[in-house]
């Protein structure tokens, strides 16, 4: 049976990320607010073509991991930005995060899943305030 914590294990950004999301399919019956979560896909190496697509598009560096477009305590949203375990976030990725904090929206940084699955429980239920 396929788990967070299976998922997890890799010790990578990415299966942190995937852990989390599993824990959000398995726990969106409680908080149905969950299905809006999304990954907002601006890392990860690329050939200079298709960079420079994406950088038309509008791919901008420092953008958080994962987006909730759910307004809760006082914020319009929640950005979280997911590292690896005991990995810290880049000065670029930390600039972002002031950005939209300036913006009213709430912003973490999460180095494992159960971080960031906290913190969705928090904002979600427990209402985090200003």
């Amino acid at each position: 049976m396929i788990t967070p914590e299976s998922l997890a294990k890799s010790g990578t950004e990415h299966g942190e990320q995937v852990a989390l999301m599993c824990w959000c399919a398995l726990n969106v019956g409680k908080y149905p607010e969950l299905q809006l979560l999304h990954a907002i896909p601006n890392g990860g190496a690329r050939d200079r073509v298709t960079a420079g697509r994406l950088k038309g598009e509008g791919v901008k560096p420092g953008v958080s991991d994962l987006m909730l477009p759910v307004a809760r305590g006082g914020y319009h949203g929640l950005y979280i930005e997911m590292k690896r375990p005991g990995e810290k976030a880049k000065p670029i990725q930390l600039k972002w995060g002031e950005l939209v904090t300036e913006q009213g929206y709430y912003f973490c940084v999460c180095d494992t899943w159960t971080k960031a699955a906290q913190v969705l429980t928090d904002y979600l239920f427990n209402y985090l305030k200003r």
